[in-house]
């Protein structure tokens, strides 16, 4: 197919696609829909109200139910996050369902909701999902709910495809790519970087036991995103070095990025991407990090370390090498491994294939 194509790219219905971005997955989308639209395409997200609106693409309405009081006291009532959450999706995919043909060549689901997939039956486009995650129960069942699922699958890393490969056999590997216009080399420095959700499964509490045993200071900067970890785990630590400089947008973090000696990695989880070791090598930063999922698949042993999973010891005694590795091979590890043009033009031809 030559021309334009019609996308609609379906992102999280609870947080925008905006800067300061809630995650990674946000960060993702936003860079997707706007290298799509600079080549010419013509992109309709869905994503929740608040996304960025210089990304120069149409949004579409996310609908929240209206229940009545008997509704919301019923005992099989699921808490209100869920509740909107389904809701905007079931209208967005009975929308698609009445005449989506009509309007759109393709469907991409960057979402992580079961019902894009679940529905994808009822459609008379094509549906493609990438696959963000470990597998989940909700996608499994969706996905086996069907006798022949019609969606295309593409995961983030080869590790997250081998992970859904029992039942998502084949998905194809398209690793998220990173504007390199954006996230571009900076000097180093004296201190490290940690940088993501804080979150339990992100170890940031981790990253700062292996800075200090390392003796070298670091700059935590990400969203709050579990409070309680935040206060019990994080903020005890803080001091003496080890400082938490907020939640930034991207230029801001890639200039703490840019800045920094080396980027700690510390996933408690098997990381299915890493997204931040990315925008660490784009910066020319080094990384230090634990051996979980996807990282020892954008690393090589020119622009980064990889330590025992949480062995904050181990990690700490990585720092050194790490710290010395050259920049400029980290750049152009970015460069070869991590580039957008080339997750753009993949996701590009799927959807041209798909819309033929």
């Amino acid at each position: 197919m030559s021309g334009p194509l019609r996308i609609v790219l379906i992102a999280s219905a609870r947080f925008p696609v905006s800067e300061p971005f809630a995650g990674g997955l946000e960060a993702h989308t936003w860079t997707l829909a706007k290298a799509l639209s600079e080549r010419g395409h013509h992109v309709e997200l869905f994503a929740a109200p608040g996304s960025d609106p210089d990304l120069r693409v149409r949004e579409l309405p996310v609908h929240q139910p209206v229940l009545s009081s008997a509704a919301r006291a019923d005992v099989s009532m699921p808490d209100a996050v869920w509740m909107a959450e389904h809701h905007a999706y079931l209208q967005l995919m009975v929308d698609l369902a009445r005449d989506g043909e009509r309007r759109f060549d393709v469907v991409h689901n960057n979402s992580l909701h079961h019902l894009p997939v679940a529905m994808a039956s009822a459609l008379r486009l094509p549906v493609v999902t990438t696959l963000h995650t470990p597998p989940t129960p909700w996608l499994e069942s969706a996905v086996q709910a069907q006798e022949r699922c019609p969606v295309t699958f593409t995961a983030v890393s080869a590790h997250t495809a081998r992970a859904w490969h029992a039942t998502v056999p084949g998905a194809r590997v398209i690793r998220n790519g990173v504007d390199t216009r954006l996230w571009n080399p900076g000097p180093g420095g004296s201190y490290l970087v940690w940088s993501g959700r804080l979150v339990p499964e992100k170890g940031a509490h981790l990253a700062a036991g292996a800075a200090r045993k390392a003796g070298r200071p670091l700059r935590m900067a990400g969203p709050v995103g579990d409070r309680q970890y935040f206060t019990d785990c994080v903020e005890p630590l803080l001091g003496d070095g080890i400082d938490y400089v907020g939640h930034l947008d991207s230029r801001a973090l890639a200039g703490l990025v840019g800045g920094a000696a080396a980027a700690l990695v510390t996933p408690c989880w098997d990381e299915p991407y890493g997204l931040v070791v990315a925008e660490a090598l784009a910066c020319g930063t080094p990384v230090c990090g634990f051996d979980r999922g996807a990282l020892s698949e954008i690393l090589t042993p020119d622009c980064g370390r990889l330590a025992p999973a949480d062995d904050p010891a181990a990690l700490a005694a990585l720092i050194p090498e790490a710290v010395r590795l050259d920049r400029r091979a980290a750049r152009e590890r970015a460069e070869a491994f991590c580039s957008l043009d080339a997750m753009a033009e993949q996701y590009t031809a799927i959807y041209e294939e798909l819309a033929l």
